[in-house]
């Protein structure tokens, strides 16, 4: 079933890029929508994979929204939400 999510830390093609590259294999296509704060992403999804994919966006350091993080949390997504922006921005 198609499902949209808010990321924090999706800020430019960079981030799309990598996200949907990163979660493609696992995940299908992935829509990014950098015109909204915060930045969303739509896929077709099973209520039972939203787990998964939570651990797979965190890894990212894309965590949802609704996710509340702790000061050390927040931090260490940002930074890695950087990297994989850098990342992606190389890949395109």
């Amino acid at each position: 079933m198609k499902q949209a999510f808010q990321l924090e830390n999706v800020k430019c093609g960079g981030c799309a890029n990598m996200l949907k590259s990163k979660l493609k294999e696992r995940f299908g296509e992935i829509e990014v929508d950098l015109e909204v704060y915060p930045g969303t992403i739509t896929l077709d999804i099973e209520d039972e994979e939203i787990g998964e994919l939570g651990k797979a966006l965190k890894k990212l350091g894309y965590p949802y929204s609704s996710e509340r993080l702790g000061f050390v949390s927040e931090t260490t997504a940002k930074a890695k939400s950087f990297v994989s922006c850098a990342v992606g921005k190389m890949d395109q």
